[in-house]
């Protein structure tokens, strides 16, 4: 298992590097045949407002999934602890899906009931950053729907952008407000895909009812 640690606004001492090292392999020990790499940032917030001010991320790259977890306190050491208890139940949900996929028939198919909307900021003024202050890279291999609301709710997130398996275009699946969720398709003219105009599919997602035999 590779385990690379980044810092910012801190210095990744022999001790802070062996810690990490002690309480995260020994959050992933018992999933070493899904975990593939572990990337993990540290951080320390320069606003003194902020109490919460020491931050730990953890990204575990497992077989094509993406698992997420991220914690923050007043302590670097704490906010560790409680980045691998999370990490470990998120592996845990992982592993349990997946082992659920095995001995299940496979899932309906999700329903997706598309509406159009032409402003998705409406009367708001958007506000953009002056800089970039982070840029990331990761692979998108083809998904679907129903395999996308699964890494979302993976990573954390409130929203994942992913391939779409059966277009071949970037989606976009998001947490709703009032519950459920939503995914952003590119939409042109003739009502299928590339945006123009400034449109694009909003697309509310309806899970179909589990039987009775899912857990």
């Amino acid at each position: 298992m590779k385990l690379v640690i980044h810092g910012k606004n801190i210095e990744i001492t022999d001790a802070i590097r062996e810690y990490v090292h002690q309480k995260i392999e020994k959050a992933v020990s018992h999933f070493q045949s899904l975990t593939n790499e572990v990337d993990v940032h540290l951080s320390v917030a320069r606003n003194p407002r902020i109490n919460t001010r020491q931050a730990a991320e953890v990204t575990i790259y497992a077989n094509g999934s993406v698992i997420r977890a991220e914690e923050s306190s007043e302590s670097l050491y704490a906010s560790i602890d409680l980045v691998a208890d999370k990490i470990a139940r998120q592996l845990r949900k992982y592993k349990e899906r997946r082992q659920d996929h095995k001995t299940q028939p496979p899932p309906e198919e999700v329903v997706v009931v598309e509406s159009v909307v032409t402003d998705l900021i409406g009367d708001r003024t958007p506000e953009l950053p002056n800089e970039v202050v982070r840029t990331k890279y990761f692979s998108m291999p083809p998904m679907t729907l129903a395999e996308a609301l699964e890494q979302l709710q993976l990573v954390g997130h409130d929203f994942y952008m992913f391939r779409n398996s059966e277009t071949g275009e970037i989606n976009v699946i998001y947490e709703r407000n009032h519950g459920g969720y939503g995914v952003i398709q590119p939409r042109n003219a003739n009502g299928h895909t590339n945006g123009k105009n400034g449109k694009a599919t909003h697309a509310n997602i309806v899970m179909p009812e589990k039987s009775h035999s899912s857990k």
